[in-house]
């Protein structure tokens, strides 16, 4: 995340703790709720849209190729284009030079998931030393 911004994992967060304070689970919702309490305290005086620039790019590289397992470099698997097919079978094509669309598209179509706790002890307390962490996971996926 750090490559994509050096806040980004601070914007995740935030968007994470949101998530489980509100039961909202929107992306675009989520984000308009972090850019009212506004916690990094970027001087949104000029109206830079800061939050919505850094997560739109945290999606972009998401889904042409930042995978969780491996560094990202920075270099989309993707040359060409992006090919989206809806649920109701429309086919959506976004040419890399449509990048803003691209975004605005998945801003408006993915959602975090809360994963089962079961199968990775997700949202469980642990401790050492008296400092004690919840294991959290994040997992955005799109909408149905």
């Amino acid at each position: 995340m750090q490559v994509i911004d050096s806040c980004l994992h601070r914007i995740m967060a935030e968007i994470l703790l949101e998530r489980y304070r509100t039961g909202q689970s929107d992306m675009n919702e989520l984000l308009c709720h972090i850019k009212e309490k506004n916690p990094l305290d970027y001087r949104v005086s000029s109206e830079h849209p800061f939050y919505e620039y850094k997560i739109k790019a945290f999606l972009r590289d998401i889904a042409l190729g930042m995978r969780p397992a491996s560094p990202w470099n920075g270099h989309d698997n993707v040359t060409g284009g992006y090919i989206v097919v809806r649920e109701d079978g429309e086919v959506l094509c976004y040419h890399i030079y449509n990048r803003n669309d691209l975004e605005n598209y998945l801003l408006n179509n993915t959602r975090i998931e809360q994963p089962d706790r079961g199968r990775h002890k997700f949202g469980d307390l642990y401790g050492n030393n008296g400092n004690y962490s919840i294991k959290l996971n994040l997992q955005i996926r799109f909408k149905k």
